[in-house]
Formats: C-alpha cells, structure tokens, sequence
C-alpha cells in the first residue's frame, strides 16, 4: 500500500513541476535576488569576524534567522556544538549529560527541533537502554572543528524541510572549492576535568585540495577524543521502601569523526559534490547506587504526600539494609551519511538536486548488573533530610569499611533479571530536487518549486539471556578501588566492569528475543512545494505553501494473554509469536509568508507567518508495548507503554514580528515578539496499578502503571527576544540576549497535571564580553535558563529541573601565524544539576517521589579546563 501511494504521488509532483515549467518559462531573466546582490563575503577570522558573519547571515535572510560562524578552522566559539548554539537569543541547551546535547527554541521542547546536516536530515541514536528513540538529534557526536556555520531558523518557509515546531538548526559543512588550496590544521588539546580529576586527548586534522582552474577539489577532516565523564548525585526511589540513593555514574567516552568533501565543477554552470561523515562514539559506563533505606517509624517530618523528608536512624530506631547496586553498561553510537549533489545554473533557471542515505546504529551492546545487600538494619545510623531542593544524606554503617571489599560484600553476584543486549538502528534514504525559475518582473523575482521523498526506519530490539550455573571468582576481582558518590562524597566501591562482562557473558548459554523490546516504525514521507520570491525598492521576501503526505507503520509482537513462553522467558509470556502491523497516515499543507522591510540603510522591520510540523517521536510511534522496570530490584515501578503509528504530527501556527537596527562593522540591536499556537501533539494517558497478564517477577504481583501516547489538544507560546552585539573601542566588545517565552498548555496532557511545555523555561539570558587583538583574544561567556521541566517515561519520570547557569571562558594566543596557543574553561561556578518533584500531592498518575516538591534526582556540578595548540598553514 505504500509503494502504490508513493508512486501515485509522485506521479502528481511529477505533472506538478512539468506545469510550473511551463507556466512561468516564458518571463526569465538574468538577473540574481536583491539579497544575493546585497551578500557581502567576509573572511572569518577572529571573534568580530565571526559575529560580522553571523549578523550578514541574519540580515540578508528573508525569514528570522540566527547563525554562529566558525572564526576560522578549529576556532569554533565553543567546545562543543550544543553550548554554542545556546549563545543564541531563544535557545536553551540540555546538558544532561555534561555537555549540551539537544537544543530546545523558543520555548518547544528540545524534540520538536528539527536538526539537519547540509539541509538533509542525520540519523542519530542514543547509547542509554532507558532513553527514548526520539527525533533529537545528540550533538556531542559531533566535533566542531569539521563545522563551518550553524543556522537556526525561527520562522519557516516553503522551500525548508519540514519538522520544526520550535525551529530548524542546519549544521554546515566545509567545502574545499571554498578554501584555498593547501588549506591545512592540527590541534591537539588536554582536557581536566574537576569530577573526574583526569586530563583528556583530543587532536583533529583537516587538509584541502584544489586544483589551479579551482574545478575539482578534495576537503578531508577527522577528529579523536578520549574522555571519561564522570557524575555524582543522590536519585530518590522512595516507593522502594523509603529509598535513597547515593550515585556515581563513570563513563568512558571516545569519539572518533571523519569527514570527506570532493567537488568537481568542470564547467562555470555545473557542479557536483561528495559528501562522507562518519560519527562514531564508544561510551561504556557504569552506574553505582548506593542505597539507603527508612520508613515512617523513624521519621520525625512527612510532606502532604506522605513521603518522609526527616529520617534520622539509630540502633533503637533501624533503617532498612543499605544496598549496593552496579550497572555496567557496554554501549556505541555510529552516524554515518553520504550524499551526492548535482547543481546546474543557466541564465534563467537553477536545478538542484541531491540523494543519499544516512544511518545511524546505537544502544547498549550488553547490561550487566551485581548487586547485594550491606550489613543489617541495625548497622545504618544518620540522617536524611529531604526538607531541600536536593536531599542530604548523612550516613554511616557501622563495621563497613569500603575499602575492605574482601569482607564488606560477601553475597554480592550477577542479577540475572538485568542481562540484556538492547540495539537500535535508525536509518533514512532521502531524494530531492528544486528548480528555481528567473522571472523578468518587477515583484517577483523567482518562483522556487520542489519536491522531496524519503524513505525511514527505525528497530528497536531486546535480547535476554538465557544463563546457566555462574562462575564462582574472588570478589574482589569485581572491584578497581573506591571513589565518592552522591552530593556528600559518600565512599563508594568502584567496579570492574571487564571482569563484570567477562563473569556474566561465562554464564550466559543463549540469548532470546524479548518480544515486549521489540519494535519498528517505517515512514515514507514525502513533499512538494512552490514558494515565489520578491523583492522591491525597500522590500523583500517569499511566500508559498508546502504540502507533506506521511505513510507510517509499526510491526510488534501481537497479544496473547494465553501465550506462555516455552524458553522461560518471562517478559514473553502474553506476547504472541505473531507480528502484526499498525498504519496511520496523514497529509498537511504548509503555507508561510516572511517579509522583511528595509525603514532605511541600517533598519530592518521583519513579519513572518507560517503553519508548521513535527511528527511525533519514534518511542511514541512504536505499536509494541514497551515494558520498564520488569524485574528489577526496585519495586513499585512496573511500567509499560504503549505508542501508534497513527499519531498526528505536532501542528503550529506561528507568527514573527521583529525590529532590527544594525550598525558599524559587527554591531546590532534587535527585539523579536513570537507567538505559537500548538494546535495538536503528542502526550500519554496514564493509569496505574493496571493488570496486563505479566507478573513481575520481584514483587511476584501483576500490577503496572500504562502510558498509551494520545493525540493532546494543544497550547500557546508568546514571547519576545532582545539582543545586542556591540564593538566597544581598543578591542572590546560585548553581546547580550534576554528571552521571554511564557509557554502553556492544557494539564490534562500530561501525567504531572502541570499546564507548562516540555523543556520551556520563561527566561534565558546570554551575556558575552570579549577582547581581541592580533595577537590575543579573550571571551568571557555566562548563560543562565529559568526552571523548566524535564519530562521521559519509565523510572525518571516528571520533574522540574532548577534555574541553570554556566560560566564559561575561552582564550587564545598567536605565537607566530601558524601557531595558536589555546585555553577553555567550561561551567567555571561549578553548578549543580537540582531537579525536584512538579506533581500536585493528591495526583495519583505520579510516584510519591515526584509529588509535592520532593527533591528527586541532583547532580554535582562539573567544570572542565582545557589547553590546546593549533597549527595551520
């Protein structure tokens, strides 16, 4: 049926494209747009230059667009990608893992910003097992140093791909007919980092090519990273007998980019491009909770939900056991995209085309997990106080000395329950053509049309194990010394997880499908568009209509309450060996309007309207039910859920109107007012203690909490920018933005009850200082984001997370015109990650851990410090 669509419609774009020809062919003309007139080139070196390239992209663009520039290769304003982009009026960076990783804009969650590589789509993954397949895409996959600009636009026009509700960010790529020949640099650079008390590598290498007619050239880059990330917090799991625990999460990241560009243009109309990236990230981690447990005989202070917020425990009044929990996870990310383009310019016309395939192979290549109980109830003593935004955990167990492993953890071995191979893959084949037509006409200027078809699959897929007698080794072959967790450095052993992986796979005798892990999504997409171009004495802009035609279907394992797995895989029992097929389909038309007026040289009034997408997230798409927290140690948090293909997209209408005053060489003040009217997307209906024929296997009960995504009724966002980039005299400079995005939406669509979008926070502020000359340069950035909430399915869930803010710096030296002395410092406060309950305490689709403000999961604050060199030539 998909086929059979796919072609009818192209059918119709086909005849479409034919008839534009036609109609518009007889009135072209030589001549280019105003703003291709008005462009001027500049050679970005340097912090000014960077802005003065940023603000050329902004005020030649017809619609809202922000831009950051790289000042020169390898001279990205950041380290990493994501905080760069939040320097950005109206952006807000995600740094839930140390470095900023999704981007939300204008208020939308970080999932309805659509990110693109050269204007196509990038596959990506994620390394987590409990993550969400979503359409975000993780920049830490990404290297600046293979960048040349970032674009982000705000408002939408026709000829832009569609699945931005927040907005689009373009990642741009270097190309080597655009550098000079022989164009060449290496860094190398040591990273320190304050959680981890470790210096990292890091070198990357770029080199391009052309010959002396500048017809063929060749741009190749690649990159090399070793980090180790670590992390230090208290998570509360208070349904699991008042439980409290003190965490320390280790991950060892290595990143390895490729990047290869060749271009041929054997003739001044004619051009074709390769283009090959390759991201690909290793992160083995491993997550050790130390738990502490009470209950209310031993608690002198209960919240309006019941949760206990004062325990203090003695020999008279016991804790429960203390537990220690490892997880070691063994995961991989690879992107890889090729895409090949072809370009032919006449005096009357442009064709465009472009193909390729990007695909994506993530999740976690094995989970391992060893556990055991410490000591007796009577051996905890202290106190946790949960009475703040995090909690304080003051605690000892007496006769327990971490350092003796031998005695401490006798008992502690494999927990068969958590041995798992979980893989995703993501992938998408993609085809699009645009013509541009040149009209002799004193309005307008060209009529642009198009069409794009695309082809994308998502697998998910569980595997459990099927073990046999375990190994009996010495215990402490499991461990590699000790360190500290949590927010009070509590002592904490550290595990091997080499010897963790090599015990558990001995044990293993097969591996079998876990049907509830297993599902997939197909989408073919496809959209054809028609956008006019004008221009006049003070005026310029586009207006047209795109229109989007989705096929989506998912497979899964089809019900069976009868079924009862014959390899004694419990998760399988209810889930036939049968897999079904779930459709859903749906069709937009997309018109927008951006006109933007000059008042006078140096003045610009801008108004944009547009109606826009995002189509729902994978993990919601998926038809299979998705089980969490099945036999795990915790009880109380059994949960399954279960998406649609048939989801309609998010839908927008949005509008833009903004002042823009530019002056000097890199100077600028601007204020932007927006508004969105989200007129539909995607949220969960939640019911708890649900039987749905599968027994838990710890807490031996049928009992679950069911999320089925559903089609929500929609919300507003208004807000408004402001923005300033001011060159000050004798090398100084300054830029300042301030956002206001007052977000709202109906409460019923979200489980929490709170009436507020995902990732929105209403205020965010960015405040750069800068000081250059040939020879130094010097920039001083703080950004600060308002609470926001953070929502995710599974054990997580729903909460706020605290107003945020990070201090950063960067400095340069020019030792001679090929070498660059560089330093960075990144979150120099040090500030903490505090995310706290957001429920209502009467709210009976929560846990009582994210009820009535309780301090749910927090976070030490990292700084990182890094020296560099840099040689080009």
């Amino acid at each position: 049926m998909l086929a059979k669509n796919l072609k009818r419609s192209l059918l119709a774009v086909n005849i479409g494209l034919i008839m534009s020809a036609g109609f518009t062919g007889a009135a072209f003309a030589a001549e280019e747009t105003k703003v291709q007139e008005d462009l001027e080139v500049i050679e970005v070196r340097g912090i000014r230059r960077s802005l003065q390239a940023s603000i050329n992209t902004k005020r030649f663009a017809d619609g809202v667009v922000d831009a950051v520039s790289a000042e020169d290769i390898g001279k990205f304003p950041d380290s990493d990608v994501g905080e760069a982009l939040g320097r950005i009026p109206g952006v807000a960076v995600n740094r839930q893992f140390g470095q900023g990783q999704q981007v939300s804009i204008r208020g939308a969650s970080n999932q309805l910003t659509l990110t693109t590589l050269n204007g196509q789509n990038v596959a990506s993954t994620g390394w987590y097992d409990q993550q969400a397949i979503d359409r975000s895409f993780n920049y830490t996959l990404l290297p600046p140093q293979m960048i040349s600009e970032i674009k982000v636009y705000k408002s939408s026009q026709a000829d832009l791909l569609e699945g931005g509700v927040g907005g689009s960010v373009d990642v741009v790529t270097r190309k080597p007919l655009d550098l000079d020949s022989g164009t060449a640099f290496i860094s190398a650079e040591g990273t320190y980092s304050t959680a981890s008390s470790e210096t990292d590598p890091a070198i990357s290498g770029l080199y391009s090519w052309k010959n002396d007619e500048e017809t063929f050239g060749v741009l190749a880059a690649v990159a090399w990273e070793d980090t180790t990330y670590v992390r230090r917090g208290n998570e509360a799991s208070y349904a699991w007998a008042g439980a409290e625990s003190a965490n320390y999460f280790e991950q060892n990241r290595e990143r390895t980019a490729v990047d290869f560009t060749a271009q041929y243009a054997p003739t001044d109309n004619m051009s074709f491009a390769l283009h090959y990236m390759n991201l690909d990230l290793s992160a083995d981690n491993n997550n050790n909770s130390l738990f502490v447990f009470s209950n209310t005989d031993n608690c002198s202070q209960l919240n309006d939900a019941g949760a206990c917020l004062v325990r203090t425990t003695d020999a008279a009044n016991p804790a429960g056991q203390t537990f220690l929990q490892t997880f070691a996870r063994f995961a991989s990310m690879n992107s890889e995209t090729i895409d090949l383009t072809f370009d032919y310019v006449h005096d009357n016309f442009k064709l465009e085309t472009q193909i390729g395939t990007t695909k994506a192979e993530g999740g976690t290549d094995l989970t391992l997990n060893h556990a055991a109980f410490i000591g007796t109830p009577e051996d905890v003593h202290g106190t946790i106080d949960a009475t703040g935004k995090y909690t304080d955990v003051d605690i000892a167990v007496n006769g327990w000395n971490a350092n003796d492993i031998d005695t401490a953890w006798v008992g502690r071995g494999l927990q068969e329950w958590a041995t798992q191979i979980a893989p995703n893959e993501d992938k998408e084949t993609y085809f699009q053509a645009d013509l541009t037509l040149m009209l002799d006409s004193d309005f307008i200027t060209s009529v642009k049309t198009g069409v794009r078809w695309s082809n994308h699959e998502v697998t998910r897929e569980s595997l459990r194990a099927d073990q046999g007698e375990h190994v009996s080794v010495d215990p402490l072959q499991f461990w590699s010394g000790t360190d500290t967790a949590g927010m009070q450095d509590l002592t904490i052993p550290l595990p091997n997880i080499g010897a963790m992986r090599a015990n558990g796979l001995a044990a293993v005798q097969n591996w079998y499908e876990d049907r509830s892990g297993f599902g997939t999504v197909e989408e073919e997409n496809l959209s054809v568009y028609v956008m006019a171009n004008f221009s006049g004495e003070a005026y310029r802009g586009n207006f047209g209509v795109r229109y989007v035609s989705t096929y989506a279907e998912s497979d899964f394992y089809a019900p069976d309450p009868t079924f009862s797995d014959p390899n004694g895989i419990a998760q399988n029992n209810g889930l036939s060996s049968t897999i079904d097929t779930d459709e859903g389909h749906y069709s937009e038309l997309l018109p927008s309007f951006n006109l933007a007026y000059d008042v006078n040289q140096d003045t610009i009034l801008r108004f944009s309207v547009a109606q826009v997408i995002s189509r729902p997230n994978y993990s919601d798409m998926f038809a299979s039910q998705s089980l969490a927290g099945y036999g795990d140690t915790q009880l109380g948090n059994q949960s399954v859920t279960k998406g649609s293909p048939a989801l309609s997209p998010f839908k927008a209408t949005q509008a833009d109107i903004g002042f823009e005053y530019y002056y000097g060489d890199s100077n600028l003040v601007a204020v932007t007012a927006f508004y969105k009217d989200v007129s539909n997307f995607t949220t969960s209906e939640t019911l708890r203690n649900q039987k749905i024929g599968i027994t838990d296997p710890v807490c031996k009960c049928d009992d679950w909490t069911v999320n089925t995504q559903v089609d929500g009724d929609g919300g507003e966002i208004a807000g408004v920018e402001f923005q300033i980039q001011h060159a000050l005299a004798a090398g100084f400079g300054t830029m300042f933005n301030y956002t206001f995005a007052d977000s709202s939406a109906d409460a019923d669509n979200f489980s929490d009850g709170i009436d507020v979008f995902t990732d929105s926070s209403e205020h965010t502020v960015n405040a750069v200082g800068y000081y250059e000359n040939d020879d130094v340069s010097v920039r001083l950035a703080y950004n600060w984001r308002s609470e926001y909430m953070i929502r995710e399915t599974g054990f997580y869930g729903n909460r706020w997370h605290d107003d945020f803010g990070t201090l950063d710096l960067t400095a340069s030296y020019n030792l001679t015109e090929s070498f660059t002395l560089r330093f960075a410092a990144t979150n120099l406060l040090e500030e903490d990650s505090i995310q706290y309950a957001a429920a209502d305490a009467n709210n009976d689709a929560t846990k009582v851990s994210l009820k009535d403000g309780y301090p749910a999961w927090s976070y030490q604050g990292e700084a990182t410090y890094a020296v560099g060199v840099d040689f080009r030539f």
